[in-house]
């Protein structure tokens, strides 16, 4: 791409960049959902429709934690549920939109690459070395996160939520879209919440979040975690206690991470 006499790229060429590396992450997603609309039975049987069924190893799991404590109510989804479908093009507009996030999800990191090559020639060569391994840590926690959600918050939710009866007279008949629709929010609120070391660590690199700043508030951080907790999983104590513990350590590593960088920035002014 064509640059001036200082070597300096103009705005209409960084927006001409930066269209160019959408372009090719959008590809990149269309490309994968192409992918799981093509594994229809591993998407769908193996995958989404699994967290209902009593075999499901997180399911399997509370099974075995009720029978040690002799408490047959610690069972999750062992009456699993059927779903319908009311719409004629129901099912063929949720492969489609399943597919989708599913290209999301499966292309984040390719994604974030691209977002990251854009923004890299900016940075000084020694800035550019460590934000390089950003990539990969976002990628990581990301998928930490949408596992966690998968196989801790999503198998608590259809349970809660499947199983939950305002009177004995309305029986739970579970649409197909609502059902999906529950467990990709879920899934992906996970991903993104477990970003938070990401997000703490560039904000202290500019200096808007200190050390300091998060010990004082952490009393306010429990409070919003304990609020974010309640709103992802179903209202009961052990399921936003399952959650919560997670995110209280990932809040705790933010403040080591933020700790670090400031201990950086002061022996390089030292220097």
């Amino acid at each position: 791409m064509a640059r001036n006499i200082n070597g300096e790229m103009s705005f209409l060429q960084h927006l001409e960049e930066l269209r160019w590396h959408i372009i090719k992450s959008v590809i990149a997603i269309l490309a994968m959902a192409i992918v799981a609309f093509l594994c229809k039975s591993i998407i769908f049987d193996n995958i989404l429709i699994a967290p209902k069924s009593p075999d499901f190893i997180t399911n399997r799991i509370f099974a075995l934690f009720a029978e040690k404590m002799h408490n047959p109510s610690l069972r999750i989804n062992d009456k699993p549920f059927e779903l319908i479908s009311i719409a004629m093009s129901g099912q063929f507009s949720t492969h489609i939109w399943i597919s989708i996030i599913s290209g999301l999800i499966l292309a984040f990191p390719y994604v974030i690459y691209q977002f990251w090559s854009f923004l890299s020639p900016a940075l000084y060569e020694k800035e550019r070395r460590y934000a390089k391994y950003a990539v990969f840590a976002i990628s990581i926690l990301f998928f930490t996160g949408v596992l966690f959600g998968y196989y801790v918050i999503v198998p608590l939710s259809i349970h809660f939520l499947g199983s939950y009866q305002i009177s004995e007279s309305v029986k739970n008949t579970i649409n197909l879209t609502s059902y999906f629709s529950t467990i990709s929010s879920v899934t992906l609120a996970s991903g993104l919440v477990f970003e938070l070391p990401v997000v703490i660590f560039f904000l202290s690199k500019i200096g808007i979040v200190t050390p300091q700043f998060l010990r004082t508030y952490r009393k306010h951080a429990i409070i919003v975690i304990l609020i974010v907790a309640a709103i992802i999983t179903p209202p009961d104590i052990f399921s936003q206690i399952l959650v919560t513990i997670p995110l209280l350590v990932l809040y705790e590593v933010s403040i080591l991470i933020s700790k670090g960088i400031y201990k950086k920035k002061e022996g390089e002014a030292a220097a």
